[in-house]
């Protein structure tokens, strides 16, 4: 149904063609933006779920080194041995656009670039179960920053999605089929009053006939014969 506040003139009616020229433009982009997204989103969705294995698997695997280690070595020995680090990691993040969307990337790098320096103690006093346990954290240290990275990419984009599935629904059922209607409303208005104005053209033409006629057949009467 059209719009009681649409007003039935060819100005109106070219602006609200031209609306629905943007609209449908609009839809057809948003349209393919949300697919996009969506087939990225799925990409992300699988490996995370591949990636959050590993990773589980890996702090499970230094958390039983922990533990073997701290049966075989004193309470105080363990935290004199991890009481101060001696690598350093620094992480540097920055922004990827994926289809308007600000997606995060972790770079990161050690102080030095020593593999030995993750382990801040001695080995001679030490448990090798502890060594296990230092470099499981180590090696699991990339997987987990990847697996931020696409946790958080994942949130953001499923509220791009929904945004944008927002936007399309929008445009398909509420502006679109409105702006036709409001188009079907006035060329039928304008038609209308093209019609009304053809037939009182008609009738005053008619008229004009009329009293045309009634003149000629009046001066006719009053006409003298010759003869």
């Amino acid at each position: 149904m059209a719009g009681s506040q649409v007003n039935p003139t060819r100005m109106e009616l070219t602006r609200q063609k031209g609306k629905l020229a943007t609209a449908v433009r609009g839809h057809k982009l948003l349209k393919d933006k949300r697919d996009e997204l969506m087939r990225q989103f799925l990409d992300l969705v699988r490996e995370n779920m591949d990636l959050r294995l590993k990773v589980e698997e890996g702090i499970k695997r230094a958390n039983t080194n922990f533990v073997i280690a701290k049966a075989s070595m004193s309470e105080e020995e363990m935290h004199t041995a991890l009481m101060a680090p001696k690598q350093e990691v620094l992480i540097d993040p920055a922004k990827k656009n994926v289809m308007s969307v600000d997606i995060p990337e972790f770079a990161f790098k050690t102080r030095t670039a020593d593999e030995g320096d993750i382990y801040s103690y001695g080995f001679a006093y030490t448990s090798s179960d502890l060594d296990d346990a230092v470099k499981s954290l180590a090696d699991v240290l990339p997987d987990m920053l990847r697996l931020a990275e696409i946790e958080k990419a994942c949130q953001l984009m499923s509220t791009e999605i929904e945004k944008t599935r927002r936007r399309v629904n929008a445009l398909e059922y509420v502006v679109i089929p409105q702006t036709r209607e409001n188009i079907k409303y006035i060329s039928m208005k304008l038609d209308e009053n093209e019609r009304s104005t053809q037939i009182r053209l008609m009738k005053v033409k008619d008229m004009m006939l009329e009293a045309e006629h009634h003149y000629s057949e009046k001066e006719a009467g009053y006409a003298v014969p010759v003869g």
